[in-house]
């Protein structure tokens, strides 16, 4: 069974449906509303559970009602929550989320107890990260904590993953020399490389711009049209699923949650891997919510 430690964000889900995005100044109706567990972090956390994976966990939530129910919830799940920090005097991070009927998404953070730990406190957790296979992480939480994670893994000999949502410009350098894959989707490859992803073509100029920053190994999603990948002097856009999308919410989590589940640490199934996530990410957008849509090992299995 593959180890994973997941250093990231803990939060709970506001969510409105919509008919379509409000315009600035414009009030509107929703259709439906509910409240679900997420946060980047979480979300891969149990889509990593779900597809079979032991999953460790680092990073913080307030001493709050909202904490206590998103704990339940990740350890409901069979995730180890030992390295999750509990916070006095600060609320458990929140995110706000409107799915339109053409199932995109709009969400607004606010990050609280996930800005609330740092690289001592990942340090502390040295043991979590040494039993190890991969190390993933995300930019939910504060950077030098996961700077510092990468490091422990890589004195480890752990192989570590970094999905650099939300994008940022310039990613510390630090950082990149201890990421063996990096996986952006096609909006943070442009953020990253200034490369407008749109094809295979632009794909691979952005992939070239990121092998340079000093990463082994690159995956680029692209929406509807799939995943792709450049390692080793190959490169190939593996073609996603084709299914009605509802909400997109989670899609990008669970895509690296069920990839890393059977991706082999010398990378050398990295197409198989890759197949395996988009099957998980086409259940994921048909289903509304972040944690409530990961599907689990069985039924990606039998997507064809």
């Amino acid at each position: 069974m593959t180890k994973i430690t997941v250093i990231g964000s803990i939060n709970l889900d506001t969510n409105l449906r919509v008919k379509q995005m409000v315009k600035p100044g414009e009030t509107i109706h929703a259709k439906e509303h509910y409240s679900a567990a997420g946060g980047k972090g979480a979300n891969q956390a149990v889509a990593a559970t779900r597809s079979g994976c032991e999953v460790n966990f680092i990073g913080a939530v307030g001493n709050d009602a909202p904490g206590k129910e998103m704990l339940g919830l990740l350890k409901q799940e069979g995730i180890d929550t030992s390295g999750v920090k509990v916070i006095n005097n600060e609320s458990t991070g929140q995110a706000f989320i409107t799915v339109d009927d053409a199932g995109q998404n709009s969400i607004t953070i606010y990050s609280g107890a996930n800005s609330g730990f740092n690289a001592d406190d990942v340090a502390e957790k040295r043991d979590l990260l040494g039993q190890s296979d991969y190390v993933i992480a995300q930019f939910e939480t504060p950077v030098e904590a996961t700077i510092k994670g990468f490091e422990i893994a890589h004195a480890e000999g752990i192989k570590t993953i970094l999905n650099p949502a939300p994008a940022m410009t310039e990613i510390p350098s630090a950082l990149l020399k201890q990421t063996d894959l990096i996986a952006p989707n096609e909006t943070e490859a442009a953020t990253i490389t200034g490369v407008q992803v749109r094809d295979e073509e632009s794909a691979k100029k952005a992939a070239a711009k990121l092998h340079a920053l000093g990463v082994e190994a690159v995956i680029i999603t692209i929406g509807s049209k799939g995943a792709f990948y450049d390692y080793n002097g190959q490169s190939e856009l593996v073609p996603a699923f084709k299914v009605k999308a509802v909400d997109t919410t989670a899609a990008g989590d669970t895509f690296i949650g069920a990839m890393t589940s059977i991706l082999k640490t010398d990378f050398s199934n990295l197409k198989e891997a890759i197949i395996f996530a988009n099957k998980a990410s086409s259940l994921t957008v048909q289903r509304y919510g972040a944690q409530p849509s990961i599907p689990y090992k069985k039924e990606i299995e039998q997507v064809d």
